[in-house]
């Protein structure tokens, strides 16, 4: 157990690799209670969450999320963060766990103008569960009368698990294919434990901040404080794809349009190591013997058995295959820039 955000969160159960290899194998079960949770709603809600949000929210059916951030002017990330539709006037923004009470603050202060519209931390009123891997379904549907064969990648529906009222939400941050569970603090200790019994056969494996870190990595999902941040935009974070580009106006369209039209300095790689060490977040890139750019993520994950990691990199050094350099304490090692991710899950 470690602070994290204000919270005392599990870094291990069993082990690292070990509740790995489940998720990717069968099903791991995260505690991710720390997530914060925002309300957005009132007449307004929409065009709130437009304005404060890159990804276009007007395209969200009731029942349909999306993943997002909350954008500077300069086009940089406050937050990255997924965005629930809940009504026509009302949304459900989660958040990384540290950044809340900031996010909270600075979305109330955006929303000044738009009326009959208001923003509320709501972080309390729930807790969440993540129920990832290949046999995340198999375990859950017994306990939900909710058709989940159904419920399509980034949808959720709100039903009872195990006889406890719960948000299905089919999304994750592995991967794998799985399912986000919000509850109610009251229950979610009983909805872990039935999630447990009834996952045992399947080979179900409570997992902790270890193991959700290094599955991410291999999915190149990027993190928050790392990989992005208040310096780093979505264009040179590679994430192009959940900006609303026909959206009139919100914040950092300009920037961002700019960059695209012009082009990124630098930009966020994946590479992996030729020889034996582990390249650490900070550590310095090097390319055609110059100085390139830095680590963001880096470690040695068990499914691909590789040491791999995310590098922001100057744009004539981003090509793939490249060999590069990375100052592993001292030592000059080399890599490879490979193309992200370096795991896809089988699609059946």
């Amino acid at each position: 157990m470690v602070p994290f955000g204000g919270w005392e969160m599990p870094v291990q159960y069993a082990g690292i690799a070990a509740e790995h290899m489940a998720v990717r194998s069968a099903a791991g079960l995260f505690d991710v209670s720390h997530m914060g949770e925002v309300e957005v709603a009132g007449s307004g809600a929409l065009a709130a969450v437009q304005r404060i949000s890159c990804n276009d929210a007007a395209k969200l059916e009731v029942g349909q999320a999306q993943y997002s951030a909350l954008t500077t002017p300069d086009g940089t990330f406050l937050d990255d963060l997924l965005v629930y539709k809940l009504a026509d006037d009302h949304f459900l923004l989660v958040t990384n766990a540290a950044n809340t009470k900031r996010d909270t603050a600075w979305i109330r202060k955006e929303l000044a103008g738009i009326e009959d519209t208001f923003a509320v931390n709501t972080s309390n009123r729930y807790a969440l569960i993540a129920l990832q891997g290949p046999r995340a379904q198999e375990i859950l549907q017994p306990l939900t009368a909710e058709d989940l064969a159904g419920l399509r990648y980034y949808r959720f529906v709100t039903g009872e698990v195990a006889a406890m009222r719960v948000t299905i939400s089919r999304t994750g941050y592995t991967g794998e294919d799985g399912f986000e569970l919000f509850s109610s603090p009251d229950v979610v200790d009983r909805l872990w434990m039935a999630l447990l019994d009834a996952g045992a056969e399947a080979g179900i494996q409570p997992a902790g901040l270890g193991a959700r870190d290094t599955l991410r990595l291999e999915a190149a999902m990027r993190l928050h404080g790392s990989d992005i941040d208040e310096t780093t935009t979505v264009i040179e974070a590679g994430l192009g794809w959940i900006v609303g580009w026909d959206k009139p106006a919100f914040n950092g369209r300009e920037a961002l349009l700019r960059q695209k039209r012009d082009g990124a300095a630098r930009k966020l790689v994946g590479f992996e190591m030729l020889e034996r060490g582990i390249a650490r977040q900070g550590y310095q890139v090097y390319a055609d013997g110059e100085p390139a750019g830095r680590v963001t993520s880096g470690t040695q994950t068990p499914f691909v058995n590789k040491a791999i990691g995310m590098a922001y990199v100057s744009v004539e050094a981003a090509e793939i295959d490249k060999e590069i350099a990375i100052d592993v304490r001292g030592r000059r090692l080399r890599a490879r820039i490979v193309r992200m991710p370096f795991y896809k899950r089988p699609r059946s």
